[in-house]
């Protein structure tokens, strides 16, 4: 009587071993997932490569390049996303899907539409053409550069390192052009305008973000009446954002279609800023009605504002950081022709498209391995805080873009984010005005004011950043150039021992 009792409890173990079974191979097979979407991404590259490849040879040279190029954009995107919604992200103001589906489609426009002029000066502002042994040479000094950049962020991505991807290609570029003919090879005043462009663009970055928080501070935060001043500024700092980022699209970022020269530009973006300004007055008030008078209010104010600063950067990211992709793709379809390519020489289109969409694919697949590290491990950052980060680090890239520098964005936005942290250190220490808002919010003076005045000397030795990870991160940007060099010196001399 106690033998379908058995059979029963059987056939149970035996289901939950097919479940526990199941469930195994559903966790190996999203592991997968990944890099079977990125090796499909490559297939494609290729063939879309050769569909559009017009030359009458070196098509088989052209697709190989187009999926180096394809592999190159995806770590680009998977380490770089840092720079565009790590501060949103770690300031809780939009979830992770979110800020990764913000990131992939205004990357993708910023590349199409603004990322041309950056990337002549990545693909022939470095190394030069005429002293190369020819372009089929250049082809070969091209394809390490791009090979080795991609295996060292790549490596740097699997370790949680946000390196420099420019670094990166530049450094390739270099090692690679020493490999084929030396020190002559090398347009060392262009490298020498560049390398100084990285060392002003986490100073400068740093610099906007604290003089925007220092704004912020001023006359919103230590305010008595703080929504009443948010109600007064946000609509003019926005207004400010938009005018100049509609500037800037208006007259560099639409070269392709030659809209407007910049004394047409500015009274565009003057347009945008202004209506910016109207429509976001209304906006903020009733956003701000029945809020209480504190801080937390405010961070609720400035979510949006964010969600379009985290934008605003992705944007400028892809225009500046497609080139480390596309630009020496562009120069070896060149050299396949025949042709050197030179600074006026434009990338063709369908190259753009594989860089523009393979940065957003390898956000989509590995980009939140990387957000923790800029967005909550470096410092602190609330929606106010993390608001000056992305539109300082936006002003700087755009701003390089324009006048065609290949800055580091991830310099800029790291940079931005020990601005903020080190300027509250140095606020909390010096400021007197903070120690005199609580007074006066509090009603406290004499003895009260004085424990008051102790417990801020007690704040002011605190550090607000973390040096452990301002050190790793310095260090890691000062070897992602010789070790991409190196790297792109022994993959050249490979590749021309099979192939020269």
């Amino acid at each position: 009587m106690a033998r379908p009792r058995l059979e029963k409890l059987t056939l149970d173990k035996d289901l939950d071993k097919v479940s526990l079974a199941e469930e195994a191979s559903q966790y190996v097979m999203r592991g997968l997932a990944a890099p079977g979407l990125g090796l499909l991404f490559l297939i494609l590259s290729m063939a879309f490569a050769a569909s559009y490849f017009t030359g009458a040879s070196g098509t088989a040279i052209v697709v190989a390049g187009a999926a180096v190029a394809a592999y190159m954009a995806m770590n680009i995107g998977a380490n770089d996303v840092t720079n565009n919604v790590g501060a949103a992200v770690g300031a809780k103001a939009m979830t992770m899907a979110t800020a990764l589906c913000i990131a992939a489609v205004f990357e993708i426009a910023g590349a199409v539409i603004a990322g041309r002029k950056v990337t002549l000066t990545i693909e022939a502002g470095i190394v030069d053409g005429a002293r190369l042994l020819g372009p089929e040479v250049l082809v070969w000094v091209m394809m390490a550069a791009l090979l080795s950049s991609a295996i060292w962020i790549n490596i740097a991505t699997y370790s949680r390192a946000p390196v420099s991807t420019t670094h990166s290609i530049v450094g390739g570029i270099i090692g690679a052009g020493l490999a084929a003919e030396g020190f002559a090879s090398v347009k060392w005043w262009a490298i020498a305008g560049i390398t100084a462009s990285w060392s002003v663009s986490p100073l400068l970055g740093g610099a906007i973000a604290a003089l925007f928080l220092a704004f912020l501070k001023e006359f919103v935060i230590y305010r008595d009446d703080k929504i009443q001043a948010a109600r007064y500024w946000m609509p003019i700092v926005l207004g400010v954002t938009a005018g100049s980022f509609t500037t800037y699209v208006a007259v560099f970022g639409l070269v392709r279609l030659q809209i407007a020269s910049l004394w047409t530009g500015l009274p565009i973006g003057i347009f945008a800023g202004t209506a910016c300004y109207v429509l976001c007055r209304p906006w903020i008030h009733r956003q701000s009605e029945g809020l209480e008078n504190r801080n937390q209010s405010l961070r609720k104010l400035f979510r949006l504002p964010l969600i379009f600063s985290a934008a605003l950067l992705s944007f400028a990211h892809g225009a500046n950081d497609v080139s480390n992709a596309i630009g020496p793709l562009s120069a070896i379809v060149s050299a396949v022709g025949g042709v050197i390519s030179t600074a006026r020489s434009e990338a063709p289109f369908w190259v753009l498209l594989i860089g523009a969409f393979g940065i957003s694919l390898g956000l989509l697949l590995y980009g939140p391995i990387l957000i923790r590290v800029v967005g909550e491990e470096i410092t602190r950052l609330n929606p106010m805080r993390a608001f000056c980060v992305a539109l300082a680090t936006a002003v700087t890239v755009l701003l390089a873009s324009a006048l065609g520098l290949p800055i580091s964005s991830t310099h800029t936005a790291v940079g931005a984010v020990f601005g903020v942290g080190f300027f509250r250190e140095w606020y909390t220490q010096h400021s007197r005005r903070r120690l005199e808002y609580v007074r006066r919010r509090t009603g406290q003076s004499g003895f009260m004011g004085e424990a008051i005045e102790t417990n801020f000397a007690e704040v002011r030795r605190r550090r607000l950043v973390r040096r452990s990870y301002f050190l790793t991160i310095v260090a890691a940007w000062v070897i992602t150039l010789p070790a991409s060099a190196l790297l792109s010196a022994l993959v050249y001399r490979l590749l021309a021992g099979l192939f020269l």
